[in-house]
């Protein structure tokens, strides 16, 4: 059982090592869009897991395409090695399916972007703390708690919300996340971040992978 334990651990080492290789490019429409996990996450897309693509079309809507869904290093070390993950932090890259043959310009990426951050939920109130926030909503609705971004070509919004319990007098649990919309080479992508809320620091991580997420991809998207 030790040989075939360390030969898993050889296998899930190389699996990392593809998936933390290098940036990608993916087709959509005529353009081709430069793509990549921020430091400490990974594409999951070269595993071919129907769990993991099933867990990704569970973070989004039917009319989107997915580009990507990164996980966490350490929750990909396990999965390859057959351990549960933790499924703590992840991200996912989507695009509307009917916009992929259009050209996006600033004008339509505008009126789309106005349309879709209201479906994202009410506006939390002001003056309370995130637990308050979160905990005078119904399980499972969305909040919008900040608006973090809002450009020409960028907006993104801080959302969370309270995750229903699975079993009776259960503990709480809060989701955080982001909600990035982009225009990027003509084309609207969708980015989401989401993590465990369990104290202020997750939130200003969150708040601060997503900027550099946004950053990195425009950059990479430059040339």
């Amino acid at each position: 059982m030790r040989h075939v334990r360390v030969a898993t651990a050889f296998i899930a080492s190389l699996f990392l090592s593809c998936a933390l290789a290098a940036p990608f490019a993916v087709q959509v429409g005529e353009a081709r869009i430069g793509l990549d996990a921020p430091p400490g996450f990974a594409d999951t897309g070269f595993t071919g897991s129907p769990r993991l693509q099933e867990l990704a079309e569970s973070l989004t809507s039917p009319s989107n395409r997915i580009l990507l869904f990164a996980i966490s290093d350490g929750d990909l070390r396990k999965f390859t090695l057959g351990d549960p993950p933790e499924f703590r932090r992840y991200m996912l890259v989507v695009t509307p399916k009917q916009l992929e043959r259009e050209r996006v310009t600033r004008k339509s990426f505008g009126d789309f972007a106005a349309a879709a951050m209201q479906d994202l939920g009410e506006r939390a109130p002001p003056g309370k703390d995130l637990f308050e926030q979160l905990d005078a909503q119904p399980p499972g609705r969305s909040t919008v708690l900040q608006e973090l971004r809002r450009e020409p070509e960028v907006v993104s919004t801080l959302v969370g919300a309270r995750v229903p319990p699975q079993r009776r007098n259960e503990k709480p649990q809060y989701l955080v996340s982001t909600s990035t919309l982009m225009l990027v080479r003509g084309k609207a992508l969708g980015l989401s971040v989401y993590g465990i809320y369990e104290s202020a620091a997750d939130v200003d991580w969150i708040r601060a992978i997503t900027a550099r997420w946004i950053d990195d991809l425009q950059r990479l998207n430059a040339r």
